[in-house]
């Protein structure tokens, strides 16, 4: 009966974590839905900056602005890593912090000061494991990262940058593609050489001889007031947009990890039961002979 007691002891255990990891894979699903609302919405955004400087463009004026001009002899750099303040979500947090350290070793050869900014507990705890110098750390941004926290960090990266404390801001984090890709990337946010590069294309003088004067409407006061206002912005929307993609890569990741998890609990449940069955029967059985061959003696 021992081993009988055991199994199903095993088998009542195996459930009690089902049903924890089927409650966080729901949550997950739940919270998935609003981030990924936040995140198109946030694209949407972005894209519609992006079109308004291509706009401006059009008008035949020059695209000049400190934050997309490149910085001839670099020698500070910002790296920021977007990591989970929870686990339980599969390889997410490990591909990105792989992908991080890798990059943090190539900016150390090429600048001479490189400041490392973390966001999330495990990535905190990977990099101070690993012994890296932590400039700042961030615990606040989780699943639903507020704007105006993200802008007060985009403030003070935009102050350094044209103050000439630092030369180049990459970002590590999980960009959200679809619902089934999500893929660990280092991008570049400053300076915005990836709006610059859409605003001109792959053939600059072609397009800007092609598009000047086509644009339909007026830009008041002028465009260069405009674009002094539209840049900052970009930026600041694209550094948003980049905590919200962590967020649903993220819930995505704890939600295939719990629904797997989840699914392994029920064939280990399924396999406990049969061995349990097996096993009762068995001790049934034995029981049964026993009666009987005791009855026989007292005959």
């Amino acid at each position: 009966m021992a081993k009988a007691r055991a199994l199903d002891k095993r088998r009542k255990s195996i459930k009690n974590i089902r049903k924890i990891t089927r409650t966080m894979e729901l949550v997950a699903s739940a919270q998935f839905r609003r981030a990924m609302d936040r995140a198109v919405s946030a694209n949407d955004y972005t894209q519609r900056l992006v079109r308004l400087v291509q706009d401006v463009a059009k008008t035949g004026s020059e695209i000049s602005h400190p934050l997309l001009e490149e910085r001839k002899d670099p020698q500070k750099g910002v790296l920021l890593v977007l990591t989970a303040n929870r686990g339980m979500c599969g390889g997410y947090n490990s591909s990105i912090l792989r992908m991080a350290q890798t990059r943090l070793e190539e900016m150390h050869g090429e600048y001479k000061d490189v400041l490392l900014d973390i966001s999330g507990k495990r990535g905190i705890a990977y990099m101070k494991y690993r012994g890296a110098d932590i400039r700042k750390s961030f615990e606040q941004f989780d699943v639903k990262p507020a704007f105006d926290e993200v802008n007060e960090l985009a403030e003070t990266y935009l102050s350094m940058y044209l103050a000439g404390e630092i030369d180049r801001l990459e970002v590590a984090y999980c960009k959200f593609l679809t619902l089934s890709k999500q893929r660990p990337v280092v991008e570049t946010l400053l300076p915005l050489n990836e709006l610059k590069a859409g605003v001109l294309g792959e053939n600059p003088e072609a397009e800007e001889k092609e598009t000047k004067g086509s644009v339909p409407y007026e830009f008041l006061p002028s465009p260069e007031s405009i674009l002094e206002e539209v840049v900052p912005n970009a930026f600041k929307a694209k550094l948003f947009k980049c905590f919200l993609d962590a967020a649903v890569s993220e819930q995505i990741a704890r939600r295939v990890a719990m629904k797997a998890a989840t699914e392994n609990a029920d064939s280990i449940i399924s396999s406990l039961t049969t061995t349990y069955n097996r096993a009762r029967q068995s001790q049934i059985t034995n029981e049964i002979i026993e009666v009987i061959s005791g009855a026989s003696a007292l005959q």
